[in-house]
């Protein structure tokens, strides 16, 4: 649980055992633990040094294990101001660096191989970033759609800008949808469009990361920091911004609910992201003949004869 924060998991059994009995000695914890006395007190220097254990003035010593919430918290603390002083250690270094060397042939663009490689890279990229990340996002991923995306909201939480365009083929995984909806909700700017020609992540218009195929598993990818090339990659993704439609989102809290409430919203969305039936189905777990029923219901209530009209009626009550 620990080991984020640097407590590796022998260390962690250890404060555990000293957790389940207090004010014990060096001896009685090392036989708690089933290991050496040398090895027992390596752990608990280690321990003491990142806040989890104190020793008692009495003779002979017993130990004390810090209250988890205080100790993880205090650590937490401590490791944020490793990480500030690292960034700023690293925008000195960067300043440092002759210009002149940034912009030889060979320091212009990096090849990334391996799929941990590339994700690694984009993880760098992100956290990297200072005022704006801009996104093209298509399959396929290097990574599973989870419920988070800890590098987004840790760029989020920066106050950096993040502008998404999805093509619809990146809501056909299970979960997709959500996942984009919740990086809207938390700042992120999206759209979609069905015209996204590749994957793209750049950063600060001055690092941008793509994968050297679009087909098969991303095990590839360049790392471009050319200033004339990254400038007309920026300018692709500021033309197909303008081009693409703000990605559709619903209210789904129940106490804002209004005179539309019986209306499928949440449908109403997927439709609007050009999904296909079968991708919709499959995200709203339901087969693709009770989809089609309920397309057909939502249809009949707007009071539209295809999706286009459909569309067209919910936008004007505001839906999307």
């Amino acid at each position: 649980m620990l080991e984020a924060l640097g407590v590796s998991t022998g260390d962690e059994e250890t404060y555990l055992a000293l957790l389940k009995n207090p004010h014990c000695t060096m001896a009685v914890l090392a036989a708690e633990v089933g290991r050496s006395p040398a090895a027992t007190r390596s752990a608990v220097a280690r321990l003491e040094e990142l806040g989890f254990v104190a020793r008692t003035v009495t003779s002979p010593a017993s130990l004390v294990a810090t209250p988890p919430d205080a100790a993880v918290n205090a650590l937490v603390v401590r490791r944020q101001e490793e990480l500030a002083e690292a960034r700023a250690a690293g925008a000195r270094l960067a300043e440092s660096f002759p210009r002149e060397l940034q912009f030889r042939p060979d320091e212009l663009v990096d090849i990334v191989l391996g799929v941990e490689a590339v994700q690694a890279r984009f993880v760098q990229l992100s956290h990297g970033a200072r005022e704006q990340i801009c996104v093209l996002d298509r399959p396929p991923y290097v990574q599973a759609i989870g419920p988070a995306n800890v590098s987004e909201n840790d760029v989020l939480s920066r106050n950096v800008v993040v502008r998404a365009i999805y093509c619809p083929e990146s809501f056909e995984l299970p979960g997709a949808f959500d996942r984009a909806m919740a990086a809207v909700a938390d700042g992120e700017q999206a759209r979609v469009s069905n015209e996204v020609p590749m994957k793209l992540a750049v950063a600060d218009g001055s690092h941008a990361l793509m994968p050297l195929t679009n087909d098969g598993v991303v095990d590839a990818a360049l790392v471009v920091r050319s200033p004339s090339v990254v400038a007309a990659l920026v300018q692709l993704f500021e033309l197909l911004w303008r081009q693409a439609s703000p990605l559709p989102a619903w209210d789904g809290d129940p106490a804002s609910a209004t005179h539309e409430e019986t209306v499928d919203t949440g449908l109403v969305a997927l439709l609007a992201t050009g999904l296909k039936d079968e991708a919709i189905a499959r995200d709203l777990d339901v087969s693709v003949r009770t989809l089609r029923r309920r397309t057909s219901a939502l249809l009949e209530l707007l009071g539209a004869r295809n999706r286009f009209q459909a569309g067209v009626q919910a936008a004007r009550r505001g839906l999307i």
